[in-house]
């Protein structure tokens, strides 16, 4: 018997899924988190006399363990030529965290990323359009001389140059000195061009300029965690590497590659369920 004989409508086919947005919304969470510990951190130190916590992401202390940026701590080490055993077990952990994880840091924690989302989302509201169209593209290893060129600044001036321009640092530092001296840092500065950047492209500093972000991504190579695609399920339709902030091509395997930080955007937007994040 059919539909109309039974009185009842025929089955749709629903090949096609909509945008689950389920990683989206968790990191905008982790990264709502992440940003109010070091933004409200500083009223709590200052005016609740409260050090409990202290810092931010450079170097924070939770209590008697410190957490140190890892491009941070090796441009000291580099430079002083002396380990120092308290930075050397304060890398430990994001060490770790970006041996198997790879760049979460990146997409999960930066203060930076936590802005731009921000950013992103206050453009859907006035586009129609989904994705902004990464216009600025460059060679994705620039990302490796970015690094060895910091690394090799930071040598010959004999300071530490990403401590003092890192702008994932700088929002922590901009904090903690509005609240504490009641002044702004003229280095903050270099915050403002990498958010407007986003007018034209999305994360063009944190995919080709961000020294800690190659440093995170070559301690990722082998990282545990991937975004793998079941290729019999891909229709090549392209919305994920649409997706991608990092400008990458999901569909072509690129979700294995170095550069990927495991956002999952890409995830989010398959409407294939063709990827997925799988631990190896």
């Amino acid at each position: 018997m059919t539909g109309e004989e039974t009185g009842t409508a025929p089955p749709v086919a629903t090949a096609a899924k909509r945008p689950k947005r389920r990683y989206s919304r968790l990191r905008l969470t982790v990264l709502t988190g992440a940003f109010l510990l070091i933004a409200v951190n500083p009223f709590v130190n200052y005016y609740l006399h409260i050090d409990f916590i202290q810092g931010w992401y450079q170097s924070l202390g939770i209590g008697r363990l410190w957490f140190v940026s890892p491009l941070e701590g090796l441009e000291s080490l580099l430079i002083t030529k002396s380990p120092y055993l308290p930075s050397l077990v304060g890398m430990l952990f994001p060490v770790l965290l970006a041996f198997f994880l790879g760049r979460v840091f990146c997409s999960w924690i930066c203060p930076i990323s936590f802005l731009l989302e921000l950013f992103d989302r206050a453009r859907r509201l006035v586009s129609a359009k989904p994705f902004l169209r990464n216009r600025l593209l460059v060679a994705k290893r620039l990302l490796w001389f970015v690094l060895i060129a910091e690394l090799v600044v930071s040598l010959v001036l004999g300071a530490p140059l990403f401590v003092f321009l890192s702008p994932p640092g700088l929002v922590g530092r901009e904090i903690m000195m509005a609240v504490f001296f009641g002044t702004l840092a003229l280095e903050g500065v270099v915050v403002i061009p990498v958010i407007l950047l986003e007018l034209l492209t999305r994360r063009f500093f944190c995919r080709t300029f961000c020294p800690l972000g190659g440093l995170l991504a070559f301690l990722g190579l082998k990282r545990r965690l991937r975004v793998h695609l079941q290729a019999a399920d891909c229709t090549g339709c392209g919305r994920c590497s649409r997706a991608c902030p990092m400008g990458l091509q999901p569909e072509a395997g690129e979700g294995l590659s170095a550069y990927c930080r495991n956002c999952g955007e890409c995830v989010d937007n398959c409407r294939f369920d063709a990827l997925h994040f799988r631990w190896q």
